[in-house]
């Protein structure tokens, strides 16, 4: 899978969590981008996206990602590892 593919399924999972089909994700997409993304959808967010790629972050993994382009590198580092 090619950054570009996970650009594609990332954008499907942000429109089906918050629910808002105009979304339009991007290398530097944030939470502030996005008025519904709080902390507890983030976790939501997270858990849709582990479901969706078929992997799983860790704690710090999770924190320590600051945009939707971070996002992109590390589902794509741990796609590559299986």
């Amino acid at each position: 899978m090619n950054r570009e593919e996970v650009f594609e399924k990332l954008n499907t999972v942000f429109c089906d969590v918050f629910d808002d089909e105009e979304i339009e994700v991007s290398e530097t997409t944030t939470a502030d981008d996005i008025e519904d993304w709080d902390s507890l959808e983030h976790i939501n967010l997270m858990a849709a996206v582990e479901k969706e790629f078929a992997i799983k972050f860790t704690m710090g993994q999770i924190v320590s990602m600051k945009n939707v382009g971070e996002m992109v590198t590390l589902i794509l580092s741990k796609l590559n590892q299986e």
